[in-house]
């Protein structure tokens, strides 16, 4: 097990596939494109295709085809091969000239049998044989015309996007989040005829929606092709609900029952839902450059994570609209240079200041290696010193080509310190330790009405103001820190103020934001009257509630919110952070919260035993390697935290943070208002 886990992984399986796209067409979909781009990145992809012309194609309906000199094409996806995904294929095939397909997916062929409705026990039998796949081979060349043609169907296990060593996501599983005591009530209309559920905690496999099962079945399938790749048997814990769900899936996962038993090495994964504590992934308190540039800076097309730098600076193009699209943009995933590969590194470990200095210092270093006339100054590092840096290598193509990954990064930092949303940035902390204090001093009734003179509406804000988007960050993390609230009088009459000032403001926005288009249900401003606005202002109250109960169901994890005393302010204390203290206590009981998850009937029996006997249950800490999975999505500096934590508690212990997505505060919104949790859209 190499630091370089995450990373080999990820590219061993894009090797896999580079080594099938010589001289062909490529259609890959936008979680497999994300993958490679934090893999490899798509010049690695340009390199093996060797043909004269990009042969990058979106995998849509709407793709265009091969023509009469493009014989072959490699499809990339992410989903099971089934309904519009299938539908989709045969589109491309018909209209085109190839003569050789392979097609990729990321999901096993165990999944697919799992998704075609084929019971466990012929399951079972079927191991070795690929049905359904070989079922598609002969469909392909069916679409192609020729059965003597060429086609494979092969699944290669590219779920992962590596951020760096110790960190990576799941671009298709970005959507994938915890539940809500309101889903207990779809789960239970949605099966009438049987027992019904009371509560989050009695939610189990059997009582989610088939789409949904089927979802977290892919992501254990990719997650079992992991601990594969790594060597390891793994012992599979939970905190919260879903966590549960995934966990119990991941353990008894049965085509994984032979790799187990040759694995050498053993490690611990442990799932932990997003929901027990929303306050770190809306609040300001990481001090982090790289959740600030990812805040700032418009999202990359097509991307769920990365973000667009503007690199028209470094060109002669002049800067007005009409050539805003000429120049393309530059990201923030690390380039095979070895200086940007340790600035992104950098960036990732560091506070924020010491990460500006650290961009300073790589520019530096890379002008004074192109023998560029650079200028020395110390002291306090500015967006105008930065850019004189960049401008440096303005007109020299080989310094920018030697030196692109890095100048990227440096335009990212630039564009993000001169951005007005940065020192909105530093508001909003100011306003969440105001919140922290006065959560101790007064009641949550106190705290929302220091909420109410902020709330105004577009013709009475400044950019100085909170838009609605801002103000539900804000309600998040007020509701999240304190846990459960006692709905009193005075909180119901601040609570119905706060309700009537936000409907206002939203009925009277002049244009919606795509998450105000999701949280109202109206497309256009025209049509959001203040009864929808205040019927949609109700419905996130409702949530705001079940957000603030989330953490009812612990019983050793409480509580993230540290009152304060004569010698320390009241503080935060993220969940994740409790989790692996607990995980590394030195007295090593067995941990309340963090359950244990058997993977079959020596588990069972040892849990049993241990009620009578001296038979020591499975621990979190008992392995060499610790994978945390945080359901919902994780902030770069949390993961930074887990590692420095891991470090310090019990060196030696090799730690990966993965999760769904990398957040920054406004994914919290779109994800906890969505309305798919439970039927997630998996392409058929």
């Amino acid at each position: 097990m190499s630091a370089e886990g995450i990373l080999a992984f990820a590219q061993q399986g894009w090797e896999q596939v580079l080594a099938k796209v010589k001289w062909s067409v490529v259609y890959l979909d936008a979680a497999c494109a994300e993958s490679l781009h934090w893999s490899c990145g798509s010049s690695r992809l340009l390199e093996a295709v060797k043909g004269p012309a990009c042969h990058l194609r979106e995998f849509e309906p709407q793709a265009i085809g091969g023509g009469a000199k493009q014989p072959r094409a490699v499809f990339v996806l992410s989903s099971p091969l089934k309904g519009r995904i299938v539908d989709t294929l045969q589109s491309i095939i018909c209209r085109s000239h190839f003569q050789h397909c392979v097609v990729v997916t990321a999901v096993s062929h165990a999944v697919h049998l799992t998704a075609n409705h084929v019971p466990a026990a012929a399951a079972a039998e079927l191991e070795g044989q690929q049905p359904v796949f070989e079922q598609l081979e002969e469909k392909l060349c069916e679409w192609m015309g020729n059965e003597n043609y060429t086609a494979e169907v092969l699944h290669v296990p590219l779920f992962l996007a590596p951020v760096a060593s110790h960190l990576a996501f799941t671009p298709a599983f970005a959507t994938l989040f915890p539940l809500l005591p309101q889903d207990v009530h779809a789960l239970n209309s949605a099966r009438p005829d049987k027992r019904r559920l009371s509560s989050l905690g009695e939610v189990d496999a059997t009582a989610l929606t088939p789409e949904l099962l089927l979802y977290i079945r892919c992501l254990v399938s990719g997650l079992s092709s992991l601990c594969e790749h790594l060597g390891v048997r793994e012992e599979c814990f939970a905190v919260g609900p879903l966590s549960r769900v995934i966990a119990t899936d991941l353990a008894n996962y049965a085509p994984a029952k032979n790799r187990k038993k040759t694995a050498t090495g053993r490690a611990s994964v442990v799932f932990v839902d997003r929901t027990l504590d929303l306050t770190g992934a809306v609040g300001h308190h990481g001090d982090n450059l790289v959740e600030k540039i990812m805040s700032v800076l418009p999202q990359l097309p097509g991307h769920t994570h990365d973000v667009m730098v503007n690199m028209a600076e470094l060109t002669a193009v002049q800067a007005v609209e009409e050539n805003q699209n000429v120049i393309a943009p530059g990201c923030l995933a690390p380039s095979n240079e070895a200086s940007a590969k340790a600035l992104w590194e950098a960036l990732l470990n560091s506070k924020h200041k010491e990460a500006v200095m650290e961009v300073r210092r790589h520019l530096v270093e890379a002008a004074s290696r192109e023998n560029l006339p650079i200028k020395m100054s110390m002291g306090r590092v500015t967006p105008g010193q930065l850019m004189s840096y960049i401008q440096l290598f303005k007109n020299n193509l080989r310094a920018l080509r030697n030196h692109c990954g890095l100048l990227q990064l440096g335009m990212a930092t630039v564009q993000t310190l001169k951005h007005p949303q940065t020192a909105k940035w530093d508001n909003f902390l100011a306003f969440e330790r105001l919140l922290l204090q006065s959560l101790g001093d007064s009641t949550m009734a106190g705290v929302l009405n220091q909420l109410l003179p902020m709330i105004k509406s577009s013709s009475q804000r400044t950019s100085d103001d909170l838009n609605p988007e801002e103000l539900l960050i804000l309600l998040i993390y007020i509701y999240s820190v304190p846990g459960d609230v006692t709905l009193d009088r005075d909180l119901g009459d601040v609570e119905e103020k706060v309700k009537k000032a936000l409907a206002h403001v939203l009925s009277e926005e002049s244009e919606l934001s795509p998450l105000l288009q999701k949280i109202t249900g109206c497309d256009s401003a025209v049509d959001l009257t203040l009864p929808k606005s205040q019927i949609a202002v109700n419905d996130v109250f409702m949530a705001l509630r079940e957000i603030a109960g989330a953490r009812n169901l612990m019983r050793q994890f409480k509580s993230v919110y540290v009152p304060g005393n004569n010698t320390h302010q009241a503080s935060y204390k993220p969940l994740l952070k409790q989790v692996v203290e607990e995980i590394f206590n030195p007295e090593k009981s067995d941990p309340i919260d963090i359950e244990h998850m058997s993977s079959g009937l020596t588990d069972l029996l040892k849990t049993g035993f241990s009620m009578f006997m001296k038979v020591s249950r499975p621990h979190p800490s008992d392995h060499p390697l610790l994978i945390l999975f945080v359901v919902g999505g994780v902030t770069v500096a949390e993961a930074k935290m887990v590692k420095d934590l891991v470090a310090s508690l019990k060196p030696g212990t090799q730690v990966m943070v993965l999760s769904t997505r990398l957040l920054k505060p406004l994914n919290i919104p779109e994800l906890l208002f969505a309305t798919d949790r439970l039927h997630p859209d998996l392409g058929f």
